[in-house]
């Protein structure tokens, strides 16, 4: 097998909600839109981010356990820490239930956090150094 990550899927209970979080709120493109089913965005050359709505995971995978913060977060990182509040800024615009403000890290980045409709963790951070060498594309 491969040591590569394909789709990141997160089952969600209002995709309708979601959808206007992601493509309407942040202005992420979809790369695949079918209503009442799954939003998928593409996040990496070889990388989709699969927003799929409960009731339609429900019959393939079962069912989807609620409440507390899920043990995940999801992860935008930044060429620059005045890129990271930006960001934070554009997810407070486009809805985001929770934002907490960037601050300087003990491991020497600087990063915050914010939630989606369906309380998925994203942090925004800057890491300089080799993480940041290699997940931050270059212009």
């Amino acid at each position: 097998m491969d040591q590569r990550l394909s789709l990141v899927t997160l089952v969600v209970a209002d995709l309708a909600a979601t959808r206007r979080f992601y493509r309407d709120g942040l202005g992420w493109e979809p790369f695949m839109d079918v209503a009442e089913e799954v939003l998928m965005l593409r996040v990496g050359e070889h990388l989709l981010l699969s927003l799929w709505d409960e009731a339609a995971a429900l019959e393939e995978i079962g069912p989807v356990t609620r409440g507390g913060t899920p043990p995940v977060t999801l992860a935008h990182n930044v060429g620059a820490p005045e890129q990271v509040d930006a960001v934070l800024a554009d997810a407070r615009r486009a809805g985001a239930p929770t934002v907490s403000d960037a601050t300087q890290r003990e491991w020497g980045g600087y990063s915050g956090y914010f939630t989606d409709p369906d309380g998925f963790m994203w942090e925004v951070a800057y890491a300089p150094g080799p993480v940041g060498d290699l997940v931050v594309p270059r212009a």
